[in-house]
């Protein structure tokens, strides 16, 4: 099976080519698409029935299924059914409900959605054989997996929660330095004057503060409640977040092993 007549350019696959995916069977799953699951150029990949908690973070390795690795190294297993909540400084492997077919000229990186970044939940992909996280080589066929391991609050999950998703390349998806300034002098990617897009999109904090408040960002508490990962706009900031404000400092120091969410000084465009 190969999109090569579909796909007539290197780059990201949009959400109609992942439509194809799917149609064509590239993209198998035990359970129909939920309707928001499939981005603008991304799938978000829900978690399946049950977790095994593992004594440590692991690759598979060439020749070795995650199956085989999971059974040398979980210490239970935990049904999400019904939601299970997965602790701090725990290591828990999750199979997914969606599984891969792909295409020869096809490949996949996964991420966290920025959801789960702004828990501190430390999230990535495995795939079988593979030595990197949140990478599949094109072609593959086989399962894929979720590494879950909550860093600042606990969180409460179930079978269908969504905290990881994938896009698809065909080809170089990468930019050149001399593509990016070009399309950043024609579409003005943030606003700044002197903007720094030799290698990517550089962002600074802003220290200034924002508002009359001159909040500068968020420092998680310790100790909290669970969070829902399915609970949108459901709870009081205060009760996980402490604000952060400027002192009219250039500087701002912070302390190993504490979560923070800053603001950055430059807004962000993304052309469509």
């Amino acid at each position: 099976m190969s999109l090569a007549l579909a796909v007539d350019q290197n780059g990201i696959l949009p959400d109609h080519m992942i439509a194809v995916l799917v149609r064509d069977g590239a993209i198998l799953r035990g359970y129909d698409l939920v309707p928001d699951q499939v981005q603008p150029a991304s799938l978000d990949l829900r978690l399946g029935e049950v977790a095994y908690r593992v004594r440590a973070s692991f690759l598979p390795g060439p020749d070795t299924t995650v199956a085989q690795r999971i059974d040398e190294l979980k210490l239970h297993e935990i049904a999400l059914g019904d939601g299970a909540v997965l602790e701090t400084g725990c290591v828990y492997i999750v199979p997914l409900i969606e599984s891969l077919a792909l295409p020869d000229d096809i490949a996949a990186a996964a991420n966290p959605k920025s959801s789960t970044g702004r828990l501190d939940v430390f999230t990535r992909v495995i795939a079988d054989e593979t030595r990197g996280f949140d990478h599949v080589a094109a072609g593959y066929h086989g399962p894929l997996y979720a590494e879950i391991s909550p860093r600042t609050f606990p969180v409460l999950v179930r079978e269908g929660s969504r905290l990881s998703q994938i896009r698809f390349r065909h080809g170089n998806a990468l930019l050149d330095g001399e593509t990016l300034r070009a399309l950043h002098a024609r579409e003005r990617l943030v606003d700044d004057s002197d903007a720094d897009v030799s290698e990517g999109i550089a962002v600074s904090v802003d220290l200034s503060g924002l508002g009359p408040d001159g909040l500068v960002g968020y420092r998680a508490k310790r100790h909290t409640g669970v969070i829902d990962v399915e609970r949108r706009a459901g709870y009081d900031v205060g009760d996980f977040w402490e604000p952060m404000r400027s002192r009219g400092e250039r500087s701002l120091i912070l302390d190993p092993g504490e979560f923070y969410i800053l603001a950055s000084k430059e807004a962000v465009q993304v052309p469509p």
